[in-house]
């Protein structure tokens, strides 16, 4: 797994429509913590999740297919331990069967989709 950790100061619908829009291959985690100006996002063909916190802004790459289910299922682990409820579900869009849903439900993650 590879890490890379940056400052960019902005808010988190940057991220939103820009760099990890559902065009660019994105599905937004949801969370209780969601706020202007905090995020997470995945792509699940590139295996790369993104979180931004305040500027802050945290990618990760998984290398296998299994490292980045893991790191989806710790998210969802660590929401529902900090707060009752905490993970709210995969956001893929409202297009029904898009390319995006297709590629979590490959890989396995399907039942997280809301």
């Amino acid at each position: 797994m590879k890490r890379h950790d940056y400052f960019l100061p902005a808010d988190r619908y940057a991220y939103d429509f820009n760099a990890c829009s559902i065009a660019k291959g994105y599905a937004q985690i949801d969370t209780w913590q969601d706020a202007s100006y905090f995020g997470t996002w995945a792509n699940p063909e590139t295996l790369t999740i993104v979180c931004y916190c305040e500027g802050d802004v945290s990618v990760t790459v998984a290398e296998t297919p299994q490292e980045f289910i893991d790191e989806i299922h710790k998210i969802k682990a660590w929401n529902n331990e900090n707060a009752k409820n905490g993970f709210k579900g995969i956001d893929t869009g409202w297009k029904e069967n898009n390319p995006i849903e297709m590629k979590f439900r490959a890989l396995g993650l399907g039942d997280l989709i809301h």
